[in-house]
């Protein structure tokens, strides 16, 4: 398969699962199953980012051994080659080598501004969290009306989780002043779910896109849409314990947020997040539970999705 053939590929699958994420910030069926869409959502935004930089290097790398090797082969040849000052074929007209020029150093520009906006987001919530552990030993202190949880003597209503090895989930004074014990219950499962889901990590490419492409009004609705997915999402899995019924964390939710809640700190996730009429119409109407056929055809999809620039990338 020839380099141009590879490139327009490529470009129409970073295309595609752009204009396949417009279409999905419009269903209604992901509320029916937040897990499975998130993993659509992951392998869109993952398919989208490498099949553009694939795409661009596709074009740069064109005649360096990628109709033998793949256009990651033809990119080893290519560097090979430059490190042995022979990587422009003097054959080649100047117009066709500034185009390629031009696609390789843009490819290569966007591979290190994702990457590098992925470690800056890690590293910011590592360090908000480090901040933030550092105050609770100063500030928090256990009460026995909140087994598990630190409490914070604040008056606003706020209650939060810390992901991370040592996770920890932060309610307040006012939290515990504000909601019944079955509530406070319910809060605390949700908590608890975000913990041992490590949704924080399902989270951090979609703050590093949207820090990436600030304007791009997909990757904003995009990034709330799948934070309100995950909190739906952990409101399912804290209905799976023993005795918590959907009605005393719908009341918890609105509580919240009639009271005013207290904003939680970076790199916390927050059991007021996301969208508070939606979620509480949800757990009160539950919406009809998705086929597991349905849903294993989603995870399909999705995984097909993201192995496909890498499969187009290494196909000779």
């Amino acid at each position: 398969m020839g380099e141009l053939a590879v490139a327009a590929l490529l470009a129409a699958v970073a295309v595609g699962s752009a204009q396949s994420a417009s279409a999905l910030l419009q269903a209604s069926w992901p509320r029916r199953s937040p897990a499975a869409a998130i993993l659509l959502w992951q392998a869109l935004g993952l398919a989208s980012g490498l099949a553009a930089v694939g795409a661009m290097i596709a074009v740069g790398v064109g005649g360096q051994g990628a109709r033998r090797a793949g256009v990651l082969g033809g990119l080893t040849t290519m560097a090979r080659r430059l490190a042995s000052g022979h990587w422009v074929d003097p054959r080649q007209p100047i117009a066709v080598t500034a185009v390629r020029v031009i696609a390789l150093a843009s490819g290569l520009a966007l591979l290190i501004v994702l990457c590098a906006v992925l470690v800056v987001a890690f590293a910011a919530a590592i360090g908000a969290r480090r901040r933030q552990r550092e105050l609770l030993a100063l500030l928090a202190h256990g009460d026995p009306k909140a087994p598990g949880a630190l409490v914070i003597d604040d008056p606003a209503a706020a209650a939060y989780c810390l992901p991370g090895i040592r996770s920890q989930i932060v309610v307040s004074v006012g939290a515990l002043d504000l909601l019944a014990p079955a509530e406070l219950a319910a809060v605390l499962a949700h908590e608890r779910a975000h913990v041992r889901a490590r949704h924080d990590l399902v989270l951090i490419p979609f703050t590093s896109l949207r820090r990436a492409f600030p304007r791009s009004r997909v990757i904003s609705q995009a990034y709330l849409t799948v934070a309100l997915l995950v909190e739906m999402m952990a409101d399912d899995r804290a209905l799976r314990v023993r005795g918590l019924v959907a009605r005393e964390l719908a009341t918890a939710l609105l509580r919240f947020g009639t009271a005013g809640t207290g904003l939680a700190p970076a790199g916390a996730l927050a059991v007021a997040g996301g969208e508070l009429t939606a979620r509480v119409n949800r757990l009160l109407e539950p919406p009809p539970p998705m086929s597991r056929a349905v849903q294993a055809a989603i995870v399909l999809a999705a995984a097909m999705l993201a192995a496909a620039p890498v499969l187009l990338l290494l196909t000779p």
